[in-house]
């Protein structure tokens, strides 16, 4: 295959793309770009990208998944062994093994890519270095290395809260996905570098946030802001790895007061799974247990609360930094 190659570095293991054109490598490098590293000759994880005219959408193994996916449309997954099959009718297919660190996406051309099986190349990607990916913000504690994570289904106002608390002096690592390593024992994380979407109810409650932005919304009233303006008016920290200082549930409070209260394990624990944690017709997929498995050492590691969040999310800046220096 001629084309571009590229590779990234997701925390000590490289990733290496090579695609039949530049357009092939476009959403990769949206999510990576800043990751991006020499070309080397032996990357941990490989992947090809090409376009083929028809697609192969009958592979052999046995069907895991059959339904739709939001925002993708319709998906069947197959597991063949140690390799998995997305298909996506008449759009794209990906074949992913990650026992044997390769992949292959294969797109019908002219066609819109789906976003799934990137992410799912670059999940099985961190899962052969023993990292997972959660669907959680991060920060770093003011005057402190020590990351805090953040964590709520999707709309509950993660990067609302994120960005309150970057305004207090916390630095922002991600505000909706950051990687979680346990291989070595204790527990480290560090945050996909990827610009951050900020809604219009969000500008109204952060007001600071108002330089970044333009005068056009999408239809979710969202618009993207690069990691690199919004670094003008608060700290944004690099992806190197940090310890994990708490696991934060965010809930939004009752009578718009804020608060931060203890938070059972198990309880955290099942918040976090049900919202990461994928289930198919057999059951878990191999790569959906060793993130549970990150999850639970996550969760009995460092302390658990659940933050209810107000009508002023910067006043849990003081509650998170009040709460964790009593552990000290």
């Amino acid at each position: 295959m001629t084309g571009p190659s590229a590779c990234y570095d997701l925390n000590g293991r490289v990733l290496g793309i090579h695609a039949e054109n530049p357009g092939l490598l476009r959403i990769f490098d949206r999510m990576l770009g800043s990751l991006r590293v020499a070309e080397t000759a032996g990357p941990n994880f490989r992947l090809r990208i090409g376009e083929t005219e028809p697609l192969d959408e009958t592979p052999n193994g046995s069907l895991v998944f059959d339904g739709e996916i939001p925002d993708d449309g319709f998906c069947r997954m197959i597991q063949d062994g140690g390799t998995i099959h997305l298909i996506f009718p008449a759009r794209q297919t990906a074949s992913i093994n990650g026992q044997e660190g390769w992949a292959e996406i294969r797109t019908r051309p002219g066609v819109q890519a789906p976003w799934t099986p990137s992410m799912l190349v670059l999940d099985s990607a961190l899962d052969a270095g023993g990292q997972h990916m959660l669907h959680t913000a991060g920060l770093t504690l003011p005057g402190n290395e020590a990351v805090v994570l953040i964590h709520a289904p999707s709309g509950t106002g993660k990067t609302t809260t994120s960005l309150a608390l970057a305004t207090q002096g916390f630095g922002l690592c991600s505000d909706d996905a950051m990687i979680l390593d346990a291989a070595s024992g204790s527990v480290v994380a560090w945050g996909l570098p990827r610009a951050v979407k900020i809604h219009q109810k969000t500008a109204q409650m952060i007001p600071q946030v108002a330089p970044c932005l333009g005068p056009d919304w999408d239809r979710n009233g969202e618009q993207p802001i690069a990691l690199e303006r919004l670094s003008e008016i608060v700290r944004v920290d690099n992806a190197a790895a940090r310890p994990v200082a708490a696991l934060l549930h965010l809930a939004r409070s009752a009578d718009s007061q804020s608060r931060l209260v203890p938070m059972a394990r198990t309880d955290a624990m099942v918040a976090l799974a049900m919202d990461n944690v994928r289930t198919g017709m057999t059951g878990l997929l191999p790569l959906q247990k060793r993130r549970l498995e990150t999850i639970a050492k996550l969760v009995s590691s460092v302390p658990t609360f659940r933050l209810e969040v107000g009508a002023r999310p910067a006043d849990s800046a003081s509650l998170i930094g009040e709460a964790l220096a009593s552990r000290d």
